[in-house]
């Protein structure tokens, strides 16, 4: 915790860039705040809070290092850090702004934290297992802030993007996204339970859905319990939602359609209740794991086995 004797301390004595990227650093490290949320490192969770602040770019000149803050900015950086110990806000919360695949995004407690390594798939537009030119159609699943459908749609400028959601709350922000990016003419938002909204065939659906167990959940670091709990919880083995999607994901796909679904460290799981399904797994250069992809025809073939 942060006191508010620590944040008069720091207020008075903190005067340049240099200063407030050690003294935050610090306060991060000895407030043990858990990292996840687009850094792992405690002084990149400091220099982005700072950065925001003062409204500079992440590659700005090294000489800001010594140069002296406003004292409203001194004293806005202070409280940004205060919150970000006390209250275990993200940071991307507190300043209203998450980055994926280079795209910039709004976002706040009504949506996740983008973070899926998903992100690397669209940046190689999807190579080598799809040929990028042929797809025209596109079903983000549980897309809340859309930054999987809006980074899809910029990977893929061809093709029509559906971005689906259950929670109307999570689509305003979508909506706000899409506009961000201009793309009201190729993304397009849908309010729904699973599949419920699609229309038509597609020959990609992609998803981050829920897929945290019970155990899990129980167990979160406090910063992702300020994340909606319907975008984290997925039953008590973390697969309610995959198995309705493994069953239904088939009669949405063309011919030679894919699905490609994360489920973080479900993925045990799923070798172990289906070891007979042919899931190709993605490796990342990057980091992270459990996202899988089938195709139309391995989906069919294994509809039984989903059925339970």
């Amino acid at each position: 915790m942060i006191s508010e004797q620590e944040q008069q301390q720091a207020c008075a004595t903190l005067h340049t860039v240099r200063d407030c990227l050690r003294w935050g650093e610090s306060a991060l490290r000895r407030g043990e705040v858990f990292l996840g949320h687009g850094t792992d490192d405690y002084g990149d969770e400091t220099l982005n809070l700072l950065l925001h602040v003062l409204a500079l770019p992440w590659d700005s000149d090294p000489r800001l290092l010594d140069a002296r803050l406003l004292p409203m900015e001194r004293d806005a950086f202070v409280g940004l850090m205060t919150r970000r110990v006390n209250e275990r806000l993200p940071a991307a919360y507190l300043t209203g702004r998450a980055w994926f695949c280079g795209l910039a995004f709004r976002v706040d407690e009504r949506v996740l934290v983008p973070r899926s390594p998903l992100a690397e798939l669209i940046e190689q537009r999807f190579e080598p297992w799809l040929v990028p030119e042929q797809v025209g159609r596109v079903l983000d699943l549980c897309t809340g802030s859309g930054c999987i459908a809006i980074a899809a749609a910029c990977a893929l400028p061809q093709a029509e993007v559906d971005a689906s959601d259950i929670s109307e709350e999570a689509l305003a922000v979508c909506r706000d996204n899409i506009a961000l990016h201009g793309l009201e003419d190729q993304v397009r938002p849908l309010l729904g339970d699973g599949l419920s909204a699609a229309e038509g065939r597609y020959d990609l659906i992609i998803s981050n859905p829920p897929y945290v167990d019970a155990e899990d959940m129980a167990s979160l670091p406090d910063e992702y319990r300020h994340e909606p709990m319907l975008a984290l919880a997925s039953g008590e083995d973390g697969l309610d939602f995959t198995r309705r999607l493994l069953r239904e994901a088939p009669d949405y796909l063309t011919d030679q359609g894919v699905l490609i679904v994360e489920v973080g460290n479900t993925w045990e799981t799923m070798l172990h209740i289906w070891p007979e399904v042919p899931f190709f797994w993605f490796e990342f250069e990057r980091g992270g794991q459990g996202v899988f992809m089938l195709n139309r025809e391995q989906l069919l073939a294994h509809r039984a086995a989903f059925a339970g």
